[in-house]
Order: C-alpha cells, then sequence, then structure tokens
C-alpha cells in the first residue's frame, strides 16, 4: 500500500500557554512550516501558532 501524503501536526500557541490543536496537513503541497493566528483560551486572545511534530 502507499504511505498517506497527510501527517498529522501540532499547532502550538506563541503566547506559552501551553496550548496546542492538532491538525493535518499534506506533507508533500506545504513543505514549509505552518502558522495561523487562531483563538487561545487561556489569554482569550486570537495569536499565531506555529507547527511542532507531534511526539
Amino acid at each position: 500500500m502507499a504511505k498517506s501524503s497527510t501527517v498529522q501536526i501540532k499547532l502550538i500557541s506563541t503566547a506559552d500557554t501551553g496550548f496546542f490543536y492538532v491538525t493535518r496537513k499534506n506533507a508533500k503541497a506545504q513543505t514549509g512550516k505552518l502558522e495561523f493566528r487562531k483563538y487561545d483560551p487561556v489569554v482569550r486572545k486570537h495569536v499565531a501558532f506555529k507547527e511542532a511534530k507531534i511526539k
């Protein structure tokens, strides 16, 4: 069987609260690190979330 091109990633808050989202990305189509502005409920604001590997 072929390997799936999607991988699970963790989006970690840059506000250093420890809050994270888990999502998937197509590793072949998007080779760079993802960065989104999403809601962090700990600080109750929208902040930048950066991609990290799931261990």
